[in-house]
């Protein structure tokens, strides 16, 4: 499927993951993570709405125990979002959380027991119309295949996915999608290619335990980008060690680059030098912590001086230029107002919004004209 940007998405089978669509010509999902106690059920509905309100379409609660499960079952009755329960080993608490209302099981068939129980769960999802994730980590390699591949390689990973997949399809379910997370960029790119090929069903992107803020960002903008590029990936995680609004946040800003989906405010930016006519780094912190609570898209140039600043202002919806002794503001490729150095965040806030809010009153009269 053809997208702006020119990246031809890999075909694959659409799943549902409670509301959202996941592969098909669905939208690439953003999600992400809590990393609080998830019995702790005030804390956890907190940073789910947290992490919903940053933009995220999924989001996973890690459930260790019954307890915990008994604990999913009250958060998912508190929240809207879609959830993913993190399950490991113990099919009991699979069975819990698919009869308290779960949307997705990340559970991998091979790695909870005999035969029956592994039947008696997915059974239990096909009835209900749960999906499930196979997600194999180059961290978790079953031992033979340790011993065989010697260190986890991209063909180790591709096999231990298809080992899960022949489990599922010997039960007839196919309603499931697969992911193959590895730290080492290189490695987990090239088991997603490899895997990309053989199956299609959908694939869940992930770089795991990528780092911190800065330098997993870096890794999860290098390997999930270059796949997306390829059209490989239906849904994503981007795995920090740090807030998971960030990690929503960074999910974002990856498919806005790459013009596969657009979510709030855009900002074009320079660099600064001592041309600028204006502070351009601390207005652009400024508008980026007072608009985050948009959601509607808009490109927004914010430009020092009057060297690239038209030129980036005229192809953005709204745009700042540098000037002296005044800065132009530029609205759809045009000189709209001119604007003081003072108050000029205060200014720009004011424009977006009004800009946002005429096109909403716009599509509204369209609409109501039918």
């Amino acid at each position: 499927m053809q997208h702006d940007g020119g990246i031809r998405r890999r075909r694959s089978r659409r799943i549902m993951v409670g509301k959202v669509a996941v592969g098909g010509d669905a939208p690439i999902s953003v999600q992400s993570m809590t990393n609080t106690e998830t019995t702790d059920v005030a804390a956890t509905v907190a940073q789910i709405e947290a992490i919903q309100g940053a933009g995220a379409d999924i989001v996973r609660v890690s459930v260790p125990s019954l307890d915990a499960a008994e604990a999913f079952g009250v958060i998912r009755r508190q929240v809207q979002v879609p959830l993913v329960a993190d399950i490991h080993f113990d099919y009991r608490i699979a069975l819990r959380v698919l009869e308290l209302g779960v949307d997705c099981l990340r559970i991998n068939p091979g790695n909870i027991g005999r035969v029956e129980r592994v039947r008696t769960v997915v059974e239990k999802a096909r009835d209900l119309g749960v999906p499930i994730r196979i997600g194999v980590n180059a961290g978790s390699l079953e031992k033979d295949l340790q011993l065989k591949y010697g260190e986890p390689t991209a063909e180790a990973l591709v096999e231990s996915v298809l080992r899960h997949i022949d489990i599922l399809d010997h039960l007839d379910f196919q309603n499931f999608k697969v992911s193959l997370k590895a730290s080492n960029v290189f490695l987990a790119m090239a088991a997603y290619r490899q895997i990309a090929t053989q199956i299609d069903h959908p694939l869940h992107l992930g770089i795991t335990e990528a780092g911190g803020l800065r330098s997993g960002t870096v890794k999860s903008a290098v390997g999930l980008g270059a796949l997306l590029l390829d059209g490989i990936g239906d849904t994503l995680r981007i795995s920090l060690a740090a807030d998971p609004v960030e990690e929503v946040r960074v999910g974002w800003d990856l498919l806005k680059s790459l013009r596969l989906r657009s979510r709030g405010v855009n900002l074009i930016a320079c660099p600064s030098c001592s041309r600028q006519g204006f502070d351009v780094i601390g207005t652009v912190n400024a508008l980026e912590a007072r608009l985050d609570d948009i959601t509607e898209s808009l490109d927004v140039a914010v430009i020092g001086c009057i060297v690239n600043g038209p030129g980036e202002a005229r192809v953005a919806d709204l745009g700042l230029t540098g000037g002296t002794p005044r800065h132009l503001l530029y609205r759809d490729g045009k000189v709209q107002d001119k604007l003081d150095k003072a108050d000029l965040v205060d200014q720009l806030e004011r424009h977006i919004r009004a800009t946002i809010r005429a096109r909403a009153e716009a599509e509204a009269s369209i609409i109501a004209r039918g």
